[in-house]
């Protein structure tokens, strides 16, 4: 008889291992709870924490992303600024007597570089402050943890209850073969009262933790998103600005080189020479050179067809119009003669010989 109630016995265990199964596969853990309004609730609560813990991983990868492309933009920063530095130094002491156009634009370029870094380093401030500083604080906040800590707790409240449920089941199946023993029936109603109270409190706990992981969830996504359009606006902005500095840059560099294209050039030159050095302006040389015996040293009056604005000391300025005293001509492209009261030198391919000059003209050449 012995025997056969052992075989009984085994025979319901594995009935009811087989009824977790079946349990586990329909509500995906190992309980005998049917009620579905829990199992929904249990369901909810396992997306939100897998949401919201993804959620969590993106915002700390955009604050990574964040700091790194800061840490190598303060590079960027520094590099850009020693650039400009280099550029308004050249402009400043180069002393090229061809002249300063290359000075002009060395200067240009350092002060757009250093506008340029300028706007760079702004925006990597606004990068930590309004995108990763915002992030950080919510991955390491507190709702987050607090939600997360209160769906533990629930989670190991429904473990609880679901080991207090087949403890139930194991007493009812005693007292049905006890035939009405007391003391069994008493353990069985205090284990029935335990898992009552379980179950209650596990409902009010799940209510709270679905609360709690769902506003967590929405204020991240949310909060990320802001963050993103932040970011976005923030690069947009400086992009802008730069291009405009670009710009402005490009039209001073561009204008100045179609200055200097459209100054009238010695046929096939493309270059003008620079003009003769101080020994040639004073007659220095011990002896004569090649290039002098080209040159011619009758006095002629000439006009100035067009202006032209002297870059160096040893340059004569002229307006359009103006009637100039030639006193040399160099085969280099250059001419040497007095204006104004003024001498030196400039390109003759500004000025076209008169034989006659109107003497209100001439009282104006010295």
């Amino acid at each position: 008889m012995e025997a056969i109630w052992k075989q009984a016995s085994k025979l319901r265990d594995q009935v009811a291992r087989q009824q977790q199964a079946v349990l586990k596969q329909f509500y995906g853990s190992d309980n005998v709870f049917t009620d579905e309004t829990e199992v929904k609730q249990h369901q909810r609560l396992e997306k939100l924490y897998i949401s919201t813990r993804a959620a969590k991983h993106f915002q700390r990868d955009i604050v990574r992303g964040v700091e790194g492309y800061i840490v190598t933009g303060s590079k960027q920063v520094e590099i850009g600024n020693k650039l400009s530095e280099d550029s308004q130094k050249y402009g400043t002491e180069n002393t090229c007597t061809s002249g300063n156009t290359l000075s002009k634009a060395a200067l240009a370029h350092g002060r757009a570089r250093s506008l340029m870094e300028k706007e760079r380093n702004n925006l990597l401030k606004a990068l930590g402050t309004q995108v990763a500083e915002p992030l950080r604080a919510m991955v390491m906040g507190a709702p987050l943890e607090d939600a997360r800590h209160l769906a533990q707790r629930y989670d190991r409240m429904r473990q609880e209850a679901e080991a207090q449920a087949i403890e139930v089941s194991k007493r009812q199946n005693k007292v049905r073969e006890s035939a009405g023993n007391g003391e069994l029936i008493t353990k069985l109603e205090a284990a029935e009262h335990k898992l009552q109270e379980l179950k209650s409190n596990m409902s009010i706990l799940g209510k709270e933790a679905v609360a709690a992981m769902g506003a967590v969830e929405a204020q991240q996504q949310r909060l990320t998103l802001q963050r993103l359009i932040a970011m976005v606006e923030s690069e947009r902005a400086y992009h802008q600005r730069v291009l405009q500095i670009l710009d402005q840059l490009e039209g001073e560099m561009v204008s100045e080189r179609q200055r200097i294209e459209a100054s009238p050039n010695l046929p096939n030159e493309n270059v003008m020479q620079p003009p003769p050095s101080y020994e040639e302006v004073n007659g220095m040389f011990g002896s004569p050179r090649v290039d002098e015996l080209n040159e011619s040293i009758e006095y002629f009056l000439a006009e100035a067809i067009q202006s032209y604005r002297a870059e160096s000391e040893v340059e004569l300025a002229l307006s359009a119009g103006d009637i100039v005293v030639v006193r040399k001509l160099s085969n280099n492209g250059w001419a040497e003669g007095e204006c104004k009261g003024k001498a030196g030198w400039f390109p003759h391919a500004y000025i076209e010989k008169r034989n006659r000059v109107l003497a209100s003209k001439v009282a104006h050449i010295f």
